[in-house]
């Protein structure tokens, strides 16, 4: 993550031993988690990182809020991954799940939120605050029926924080620059770490992984040995793992760089061997969007950069043993008519969505963050979103919660002001692209609520980025042309 260090630094001497700080810190606690997970202390550091990791973002986030953002990411590219060697050193599940350092992380934005809400309307944040006030709905709900627990405010937390951290990345608007160079790059080295992991996992499919799925009992996962499973990389399923590659091949696109062509080669791979075809339909959606939206000169640079990474992408996709598994799935994806027919996945969640959707189109008043769906089909709580939003939210949460989304979503497209910046058409594409996901992933919790909420934010902030720029543009002009006159 040195590519961060030029972003934080300033004339300012304070600012600039801050920096050093959060550097000193940073460095220091990567190299403790990675002496720790060489010499095989599981059991001891797993404490350790459930606090350490927070208490790092909490440091960078007052004395550096450029790394904090960058830190950020890299605990959601990672650390699952890190938390399963750790269960597998220590050969026990340790406390809380496996993403819970990333969501603590993610949390400390909360802050944020908390500090702004007041005059978030006036800031054009109003959206938020909407989609707040319906997720604090379903939190109370619940709390009355008395289930509240530390597992009960951990599913709020997994709620609250990815929708503070979009918050924070929009309300950051003035650093919108900054924070744009942080995203683009953070995700061209965490696409090329990923999908390198993901390929590793593929071929030779590592004890602790092994272990996880074990523990998971991840039936969809496939077998638990190499070559005959779904790539989940360093996230905790291959429907994570593919909307966080998604999100990250996007902006392959809009970056520049020779690295970013090698992180082609390694992403899409390990994107391809998720076989995740929700993951593959929100990266269509994505491009769809993301092509008419851009300038001509845009355009063409957008092509000539798919046809570059192709020549990357194809050969690795052709050789074995990736070809055979990429292209039944893929058969699949591109025959609707055979996967309506035949496939099992979708007959269950049609099947599924059958029997409950009557009933919670009934649930006016919700049950609180976490209700459980009627058992009797093949509908996981993961297969959908839309679902258990009505059970948990009912009406009276779901209509803010879901209406604040869907506000920032037309706002975001309706801006022109951005057409010829390629980071924020592809930003708004990746909201898309996950929201697309509605009817086949929870996309509100864990790592999918991270890329939804973010690139929502940081959208916005480009926004009014652009617009505050407009308007200094203007004023600057008429001023000019008052002191000619």
């Amino acid at each position: 993550m040195d590519y961060l260090n030029d972003l934080s630094l300033s004339s300012d001497p304070r600012i600039t031993s801050w920096t050093k700080q959060a550097w000193f810190v940073i460095w220091a606690w990567s190299l403790l988690i990675i002496l720790c997970l060489l010499i095989g202390v599981g059991s001891v550091f797993a404490p350790l990182f459930l606090v350490g990791s927070p208490a790092v973002g909490l440091f960078l986030y007052f004395r550096a809020p450029t790394l904090y953002i960058g830190y950020t990411w890299w605990m959601v590219f990672l650390g699952s991954l890190i938390r399963r060697i750790i269960d597998y050193q220590a050969g026990y599940i340790t406390f809380g799940r496996w993403g819970l350092p990333a969501l603590l992380v993610a949390c400390i934005s909360s802050l944020t939120l908390f500090k702004y809400l007041p005059n978030a309307f006036r800031m054009g944040g109003g959206p938020f605050v909407i989609s707040f006030v319906g997720l604090l709905y379903a939190f109370l709900i619940g709390a009355v029926t008395g289930r509240p627990n530390a597992r009960y405010v951990l599913g709020f937390l997994e709620w609250l924080g990815p929708l503070a951290f979009g918050f924070h990345l929009f309300i950051q608007w003035r650093n919108y620059p900054q924070i744009r160079q942080v995203i683009q790059k953070s995700f061209v080295w965490g696409v090329l770490v990923m999908g390198g992991y993901g390929i590793y996992q593929f071929c030779v499919m590592p004890q602790w992984d092994v272990f996880y799925m074990q523990q998971i009992s991840a039936f969809s996962f496939g077998s638990p040995t190499p070559f005959k499973m779904r790539v989940f990389g360093t996230l905790g399923s291959p429907q994570a793992f593919a909307t966080v590659m998604m999100a990250g091949l996007m902006l392959l696109l809009s970056g520049q760089g020779i690295l970013r062509f090698a992180a082609s080669g390694t992403g899409y791979l390990g994107f391809l061997l998720t076989r995740a075809r929700s993951g593959w339909l929100g990266w269509c959606v994505a491009m769809i969007v993301l092509l008419p939206a851009l300038n001509l000169k845009l355009q063409m640079r957008l092509v000539t950069t798919i046809l570059l990474m192709s020549l990357f992408v194809i050969p690795l996709a052709n050789m074995e043993p990736f070809s055979e598994v990429i292209s039944e799935r893929l058969d699949a994806f591109v025959n609707i008519g055979s996967v309506v027919e035949d496939d099992n996945s979708f007959k269950g969640r049609r099947e599924g969505y059958n029997k409950l959707f009557n009933l919670a189109t009934r649930e006016v008043l919700g049950k609180g963050l976490g209700a459980g769906m009627p058992g009797g089909t093949n509908l996981g709580g993961n297969d959908t979103a839309i679902l258990p939003l009505l059970f948990s939210f009912g009406w009276f949460g779901t209509v803010p919660y879901l209406g604040g989304i869907l506000l920032m979503l037309i706002k975001i497209f309706q801006n022109q002001l951005a057409r010829s910046d390629a980071f924020t058409n592809t930003s708004r594409a990746i909201a898309l692209g996950v929201f697309s996901q509605i009817a086949l992933n929870q996309i509100f919790t864990d790592s999918f609520a991270i890329m939804l909420w973010s690139f929502i934010g940081i959208s916005l902030a480009s926004c009014k980025y652009y617009y505050s720029q407009k308007n200094a543009s203007s004023a600057q002009s008429t001023q000019v042309a008052i002191l000619e006159s």
